[in-house]
């Protein structure tokens, strides 16, 4: 993969042409799926995002590829449908970085919410109700319905409160009964967009995927981009622009002189916090439970030491303002304390906290819960003030996000004349591409690296596990250098960052501590490995003195204060939570599910 300047220089060359490309403003996943399906075509874009890939929305899902069983309440049959069918491709195409999961799905009630669910179907209820195990049972009924073609999955069943009690003791007694069916974890959303991005790259070099280069005006035929490192400016005259920034689409669209309001987003916000205790009720599993609200919440553990609680939904106006606040948190705990009573979950125990912002359609005073998840493209023509068309998406899920993507791509085939040569549907994902489909073929794929490279083969099924077929290219740099970890006892190493630097289009020290690694999610960041980052990227990326120290400082305030990492704070000191861990013990005894 190209590294930024080289691809700055691509620009420019781009820029001083007579041709007209397609310029797609939004490095989300919904912009890069269309980034990479427009290369599948052999049809090169221009795309350009105002941060680094996925650093928005994209970044702050649930980390789930689901089939979205809660909207078959709404009627959104053909969306669920679409989602399963998404769902059961992705595990398939994309295997290192998309796992099935089982799910629970607790009820307190066999009855309850019939009526309600029902007037809701029929569009004559906007506000959610409550949901017996009856209601979940018939929605689940149509679910494994639409995931019989290309089933990857086992079908539902009913768990008795006896049995569910005897694999969850802390299983609130008002449970009933539990249902069982599974859906799908993305351990790592940001790798599989970056990975999206080299598809599209190798299958068609002319296209130019650009981080933290902006949209800053448009006048007439022409559109300014502002690189957000340097301030070099640059004009292009694109024949199409397709708006895919997300919750940030407005902002863009008032920028190329559309005034219309089309997003209306809500907050979602997670917890990553340290309860080996939970982590070891839930295994593998992962609890969906209905809240008093009426809203759908969910808990499972990232390994044996880590749980990842969310979500929240609530009205904002300020993208940029992105942040996890008390009150979501108290509420978190509350919702939590519903459905596993005795919890009492502590911020002390939070490590990570995020937040994104959902680019939902417009609504005016709609219940949060009612808007429909569904992505829409609205279409706007050439005018005095801009000379070119503009397509801007409003919604669009992580699940979905290759349908909506095709989508997007036959209308901008149909409007520059050209007709669609393939499909993503069935394309593998970056490490996903000859990978082995079962634990044998991955046993000995692990091997073949170990003997390859001469790396042990515990380091080995590391990489494996986190860059799937790609693991190979980081071995062989790992085999040049020392297998020494970053910051000391750290769970990444040197060569393997030094392989990100050269591989991946880093721009700042952020991009690898909180997209291109899971350190956040692994509880692993402190100041040692920061540092010991932050000096690798220096030395590959020509850094001086002065912007290592502004790279560290941006990043460790971005941390504490964005995120809620404790970790780089000096005061902080070890603690121990419901159990016999401690912060020392972690990396020795702490299980790798990520």
């Amino acid at each position: 993969m190209r590294n930024r300047n080289e691809v700055l220089q691509q620009l420019r060359t781009t820029s001083e042409g007579s041709s007209a490309p397609i310029l797609i403003v939004g490095g989300g996943i919904n912009g890069i799926g269309l980034y990479r399906d427009l290369a599948l075509q052999n049809v090169p874009a221009i795309l350009i995002d105002k941060s680094d890939f996925s650093s928005g929305t994209s970044a702050a899902p649930s980390r789930l590829i689901h089939g979205g069983l809660r909207y078959l309440e709404t009627g959104e049959f053909e969306l669920v449908r679409e989602s399963v069918i998404e769902r059961n491709h992705l595990i398939r195409n994309a295997p290192h970085l998309v796992k099935p999961i089982p799910v629970w799905v607790p009820a307190f009630s066999w009855f309850g919410g019939m009526l309600s669910a029902g007037l809701r179907f029929l569009k004559l209820k906007k506000t959610p109700g409550a949901k017996g195990i009856l209601v979940v049972k018939l929605g689940l009924v149509f679910f494994d319905r639409f995931g019989r073609k290309n089933r990857t999955m086992p079908t539902h069943r009913l768990m008795s409160r006896s049995e569910s009690k005897r694999r969850m003791p802390g299983l609130s007694d008002k449970v009933c009964a539990v249902a069982e069916y599974y859906d799908a974890r993305l351990v790592h959303p940001e790798r599989l967009v970056l990975e999206l991005v080299k598809d599209a790259e190798r299958d068609c070099p002319q296209s130019i995927a650009l981080p933290y280069l902006s949209l800053d005006g448009t006048d007439g035929n022409e559109v300014r981009l502002k690189d957000e490192i340097s301030g070099e400016m640059f004009t292009l005259k694109p024949q199409l622009v397709i708006n895919c920034a997300g919750a940030w689409a407005d902002e863009v669209d008032r920028r190329l002189h559309i005034e219309k309001r089309l997003i209306g987003g809500t907050r979602g916000s997670h917890l990553i916090m340290r309860r080996p205790d939970l982590a070891r009720q839930l295994g593998d599993g992962m609890l969906y439970f209905e809240t008093r609200d009426f809203r759908a919440c969910l808990v499972y553990a990232l390994d044996t030491d880590t749980i990842l609680l969310g979500t929240t939904d609530i009205r904002v106006n300020d993208p940029d303002g992105a942040r996890c606040s008390d009150e979501e948190i108290d509420y978190l705990f509350d919702v939590l304390e519903q459905v596993l009573p005795g919890a009492k979950a502590r911020k002390e125990e939070i490590v990570f906290a995020y937040a994104g912002i959902r680019p939902l359609p417009w609504s005016g005073d709609a219940a949060t819960g009612s808007i429909s998840r569904d992505h829409a493209l609205h279409e706007f023509e050439p005018e005095t003030k801009r000379t070119f068309p503009v397509l801007t998406l409003v919604g669009g899920k992580w699940t979905t996000y290759r349908a909506c993507a095709e989508q997007i791509c036959d209308t901008v085939l149909k409007r520059i004349g050209m007709g669609r040569t393939g499909s993503t549907l069935s394309q593998p994902i970056g490490g996903g591409r000859d990978l082995a489909t079962d634990a044998t073929g991955r046993d000995r794929e692990i091997g073949e690296i170990a003997m390859a490279s001469g790396l042990e083969t515990a380091v080995a099924a590391i990489l494996y596990r986190r860059y799937g077929s790609q693991s190979r290219d980081v071995a062989e740099m790992m085999a040049e250098g020392k297998c020494k970890p970053v910051g000391g006892d750290g769970l990444y190493y040197e060569e393997e960052i030094r392989w990100i630097l050269k591989n991946e289009r880093v721009t700042r020290l952020a991009d690898i501590v909180l997209r291109r690694t899971l350190l956040p999610f692994e509880n692993a960041i402190t100041p040692e490995t920061i540092d010991g980052i932050a000096t690798i990227a220096a030395d590959e990326l020509g850094w001086s003195d002065q912007r290592l120290a502004d790279e560290i400082a941006h990043t460790t305030t971005l941390l504490t204060q964005n995120y809620r990492v404790v970790s780089l704070s000096p005061q902080q000191q070890p603690f121990t939570t419901h159990g016999p861990h401690t912060n020392s013990a972690r990396h020795q005894e702490k299980g790798r599910r990520i």
